[in-house]
């Protein structure tokens, strides 16, 4: 029999999803002894938006938490989604900032990395890759999938081919928006099934009503395994039903030959904190549907929710539409890019500037500036030529060479600016991704353990000098 693996979401990427990463550790560690007995192929725990989200929302060590995993899921791999050259962050950063994270993920519990980059560039991927096989840990390269011109069918082969041949131990179909409708899926793992001898991971959302069709084919097409989600954080933006899935393919060639009561026992856990979350409004009913749209826009749901906060902001409500409208327009013109972080909130934020403005272009972002002059990687089709004028400076050239050649190592640099807060090694790092938001968190801590805060201590000092 072809066992279906499974990979967990609900700690990571479903309530990212659904309830913007606010799940604090204290919500996961009481039912993790529990899923640690389920026997998933691995759960998603760490990494995507977990780690600025525990320092800058929840006041908590993304370090700390991850520890606690791992005391807890002693029999369960756990896995991370890691943003390539961009690691956790939204900017390129230095190979020798890369490679210490890489380590010090792996040292503190992670067993998979599941790492992609935003335009598919797979020179941004060529550092964490090394650092993994270094560590012993297991690499898994994600395709960022979308649709248009460019990304047919031998564009997916030959990308799969350039991925095995870097030294992938699994490959991943990372399907951010519910783009994948299960016809293509079935072509799509078919081809990567024939194209490479690594085992395919197929990731999706539910946002466009697809997903649970699309696993379906996507499994009887060869494909190995698949994330869901457990179910009182599943559908909606999230992915499809863990229970649902188990059950859909109990008794066929495919069983996962999980035990559907230890699923239940789950899911009855996070029930009641679903409920919380919908009663506080931190779930919101907009993100719990479908839309077909998503096919049409390409619009992951968190992009949908920065560009409706971002119109409430400006007072403008009634004009999501245009700007659902200007997306592909925008995406067009800077060369087709995936909508995945950073390449889809570059890429809204554009679009909202193009309808508030009334002029297409007249503001730009400097992430808009970064994305156009080749800081971010190669796109799959040139940019229109007319823009890329508009947006550089005078004289200015697009970048060709992989961006992180242009950047001088920086730990030691960062290393020094935060000095003063460093209590673990790990803390340089969550420094270099988040300065200003890990400079609050260090304060915040110093203050847990002292009872006072930095500034308290240092007015005081200041009134009664020594």
């Amino acid at each position: 029999m072809a066992r279906v693996k499974i990979v967990e979401t609900v700690l990571r990427d479903a309530h990212q999803s659904l309830i913007a990463t606010r799940m604090p550790s204290g919500e996961m560690e009481p039912i993790l002894d529990e899923m640690d007995r389920v026997g998933y192929y691995a759960v998603e725990c760490w990494g995507g938006a977990t780690f600025d989200a525990c320092l800058r929302f929840l006041k908590e060590d993304p370090w700390e938490r991850l520890r606690m995993l791992k005391r807890h899921l002693k029999n369960t791999k756990l896995q991370m989604l890691f943003r390539g050259q961009n690691i956790l962050g939204y900017n390129h950063y230095a190979d020798d900032v890369v490679a210490y994270f890489v380590q010090k993920s792996i040292d503190n519990g992670i067993d998979i990395i599941r790492v992609f980059d935003c335009l598919n560039d797979i020179r941004n991927l060529e550092t964490a890759v090394k650092a993994t096989k270094k560590e012993k840990g297991h690499i898994q390269i994600a395709l960022s999938y979308t649709t248009g011109e460019a990304y047919d069918m031998k564009y997916w082969q030959t990308l799969a081919g350039r991925i095995e041949d870097m030294g992938a131990d699994s490959l991943c179909i990372k399907d951010m928006a519910g783009l994948l409708v299960p016809a293509e899926a079935e072509k799509l793992v078919k081809v990567l099934k024939k194209g490479t001898s690594l085992p395919v991971d197929l990731h999706t959302h539910y946002t466009s009503g697809m997903a649970s069709m699309t696993y379906m084919k996507a499994v009887e097409a060869g494909c190995d395994i698949i994330d869901t989600a457990s179910t009182p954080f599943a559908l909606g933006t999230s992915q499809p039903s863990t229970d649902v899935m188990v059950r859909a393919l109990k008794g066929t060639e495919f069983d996962t030959g999980l035990d559907l009561e230890k699923l239940l026992a789950v899911s009855d856990y996070f029930r009641p904190y679903r409920e919380q979350c919908i009663e506080s409004g931190l779930m919101s009913t907009k993100v719990l549907g479908v839309n077909v749209n998503t096919l049409r826009y390409q619009v992951p749901g968190g992009m949908l929710s920065n560009l409706i906060s971002q119109l409430h902001q400006a007072g403008q409500d009634d004009r999501l539409t245009e700007v659902l409208e200007e997306v592909p327009r925008v995406r067009e013109d800077f060369g087709e890019p995936p909508l995945v972080t950073p390449s889809s909130q570059i890429v809204g934020t554009q679009a909202v500037m193009n309808v508030l403005t009334g002029e297409r272009y007249k503001m730009v972002p400097k992430e808009s500036h970064k994305l156009v002059a080749g800081e971010f990687g190669q796109t799959v089709k040139p940019m229109n030529p007319d823009v890329v004028k508009k947006i550089l400076k005078p004289g200015e050239k697009q970048i060709t060479e992989r961006p992180a050649d242009f950047i001088q190592p920086q730990l030691p640099v960062f290393r020094e600016k935060c000095e003063e807060w460093i209590e673990q090694p790990e803390d340089v790092l969550s420094y270099a991704l988040f300065p200003q938001v890990a400079e609050e968190f260090f304060e915040y801590r110093r203050a847990q353990k002292t009872g006072i805060s930095a500034r308290q201590a240092d007015r005081k000092n200041q009134a009664y000098p020594l």
